[in-house]
């Protein structure tokens, strides 16, 4: 197979941002805003997008102030198609492009399946796996035109391994891995990545009611290698990788970042 030197021009850097367009969606708090700081310390302009406005203004603002970067909040639901087409449109009629899509945005209802409605397990897959799709769906005209995008999905590991009274969330989050691959698939010939990070247990919001309890200490933090919860800011190499040019060779990816949980 003959080879070609493909080696980058001098001084160019492989995780710089600078100029690129990102919008995270659940991104006022938690992973997503973990992220979007990440992505804005590389240089990138953020557009955070959830319900709460107001919430995503004041993070915005952090974000802005924090890393001389332009930050804004967008107000919309994942479930909405037309508020998705509204987000995309209001991110490129900022920035003039979209880079990047961080689909953060998520829940999780624990519990027995015979304990459960099956209007909760509805819930948790519209936001996780409808909602994914619709952004995704949302972005990809804007990619497309631009010939070039990175879109990163929030998988989990319990998209990979199993973990009980789990099923709404594992059913969700196994989607969610699928629907990487197949859009992986389908995008890489428009030069547009799809990859996914898998979480492991991080000390968020979501997780805050099982972290003193006994299933948290035993089946989450004592399953993993490292033997704690994850710190936020440790989700933020992942996010850069996949957003920048040091990824342009990952499709369909599944990036773990568990502290070890799926490699015993």
């Amino acid at each position: 197979m003959n080879e070609t030197n493909t080696s980058r021009l001098p001084g160019i850097k492989l995780f710089d941002l600078s100029g690129k367009a990102a919008i995270i969606t659940g991104g006022s708090k938690g992973l997503g805003l973990a992220m979007a700081e990440g992505l804005a310390s590389a240089g990138a302009n953020i557009m955070l997008v959830n319900r709460n406005l107001s919430e995503g203004e004041e993070s915005a603002k952090r974000i802005a102030d924090l890393y001389n970067v332009k930050a804004i909040a967008f107000s919309a639901d994942v479930v909405k198609k037309d508020q998705m087409e509204a987000m995309a449109e209001a991110a490129f009629d900022t920035f003039g492009r979209i880079d990047v899509l961080v689909n953060s945005a998520g829940i999780n209802i624990r519990g027995a399946i015979d304990e459960l409605e099956v209007e909760e397990f509805n819930k948790v897959m519209e936001i996780n796996v409808t909602g994914t799709w619709l952004a995704c769906k949302a972005v990809t005209p804007f990619m497309k035109q631009a010939g070039k995008g990175s879109i990163i999905n929030l998988a989990s590991t319990l998209g990979l391994v199993g973990l009980s009274n789990r099923t709404p969330y594992a059913s969700s989050k196994g989607a969610v891995v699928q629907m990487t691959r197949a859009l992986g698939l389908e995008f890489a010939p428009f030069n547009i990545t799809v990859n996914a990070i898998c979480p492991g247990p991080f000390l968020t919001e979501m997780n805050l009611p099982i972290a003193d309890t006994e299933e948290g200490k035993k089946f989450v933090v004592g399953a993993t290698a490292l033997g704690r919860w994850g710190r936020l800011e440790e989700i933020q190499g992942a996010a850069i990788y996949l957003a920048s040019d040091a990824a342009t060779y990952m499709v369909g990816s599944m990036l773990t970042v568990d502290g070890g949980w799926t490699a015993r």
